[in-house]
């Protein structure tokens, strides 16, 4: 019996059907990879929401001319020196609605817990540019930055006042021809005006009767009438004048807040902690990083914001300890905080000031407030 098969013994072997599965494999790999090429050139309807820049509120940022400026300067009054940081926390959005992310780029950020995946008319509303966005966000910080300015100097003890501006004429408005963009409106029906609340208030009060208005143009004060006329809104019919208004203030000293190529409100907690440290002895923060967001009124009220998730990781990432976030917000931090970053809910300046000083002495650090679901 041979011990070998002879040489020409056909031997029986499964690469006849290599070649066959082969192939299929190829033409599904080439029918993905085209499906993922159409897919990337597809208009999704979705823009990426990450965490931004995370900018210390103590420190200092590149100017428009290239220079290096504090963030935060003050003339008018004593500063002091500070410690730590205490960091405005951004996000950024990828996409526009001219050049919207791929497929695959959502679906990464789907799968990232530091991003989030936002309907494209969410970030940028149906008949509004960039540029339009753009532009209202830079007012919107102007507007932040003056509100914080008010909170600190107030809760500091110092007088401020406020004033209440036309700021647009809407179309049709009654009170074409007969107020003015920058007038200021001292007194309504003999009432001093310090918030569109009490100028509203005024001019429903009277039930069309013609409002009495002194203003304040080109430094001189004037008296004219406006006769309102009633409209809808969501909480039934209103009397109205036809402007929109914009609220300035008037600061015994001369603050000023150098941040460029950042807008929206929710700096405003920020800001507002940045100039009392500034301006009063010792570390409000103890030295410690601490970051956190929030929009503020000129009475200290924090108010919620967008992107408290991603705001989060770039506070963790930039190396805070502490995150003090809008109460307002906890339902979307609880179960979303990153690493060990202490999260404390505030609704006031006091509720912040109180939990920097918590955290400045140690004393009471275990006992500040934690954010629950509802």
């Amino acid at each position: 019996m041979s011990l070998f098969e002879d040489a020409d013994t056909p031997v029986a072997t499964r690469s006849s059907r290599r070649p066959r599965r082969f192939s299929g494999g190829v033409w599904a790999l080439v029918i993905a990879l085209v499906a993922l090429l159409v897919l990337s050139f597809l208009p999704t309807g979705f823009v990426i929401q990450r965490q931004g820049p995370v900018v210390n509120t103590l420190g200092s940022v590149e100017n428009a001319e290239g220079d290096d400026v504090p963030l935060i300067s003050v003339r008018g009054a004593e500063t002091y020196p500070t410690a730590g940081a205490l960091d405005l926390t951004t996000v950024q959005i990828a996409g526009t609605r001219e050049r919207t992310p791929s497929w695959f780029e959502l679906a990464m950020a789907w799968f990232d817990a530091s991003e989030a995946v936002l309907p494209i008319d969410q970030v940028f509303p149906a008949g509004t540019t960039t540029e339009q966005r753009n532009e209202e966000n830079a007012a919107l910080m102007v507007d932040s930055q003056k509100e914080a300015t008010a909170a600190a100097l107030t809760e500091l003890g110092y007088t401020v006042r406020a004033h209440v501006g036309v700021g647009a004429l809407t179309e049709d408005s009654p009170a074409t021809g007969i107020l003015e963009v920058g007038d200021e409106i001292v007194s309504a029906d003999g009432t001093s005006i310090e918030d569109t609340a009490q100028l509203r208030s005024v001019i429903n009060a009277g039930q069309g009767d013609p409002v009495e208005l002194v203003i304040r143009r080109d430094d001189a004060e004037r008296t004219v009438r406006v006769t309102p006329v009633q409209t809808e809104s969501a909480d039934g019919p209103v009397w109205i004048i036809g402007i929109t208004t914009a609220r300035d203030f008037e600061f015994p000293i001369d603050v000023t807040i150098q941040l460029d190529r950042i807008g929206g409100p929710s700096a405003g907690q920020m800001f507002a902690l940045g100039i009392i440290d500034t301006l009063t002895p010792g570390e409000l923060n103890g030295g410690e990083q601490v970051a956190g967001t929030g929009t503020i009124d000129s009475a200290g009220t924090i108010g919620p914001i967008g992107g408290i998730r991603q705001k989060l990781y770039g506070a963790l990432d930039a190396g805070a300890a502490y995150f003090l976030a809008p109460e307002k917000n906890c339902d979307e931090v609880v179960g979303h905080i990153p690493g060990d970053l202490r999260v404390i809910p505030v609704s006031t300046l006091d509720d912040s000031l109180a939990a920097l000083d918590a955290i400045r002495t140690g004393d009471g650090v275990d006992d500040l407030p934690v954010c629950s679901a509802g």
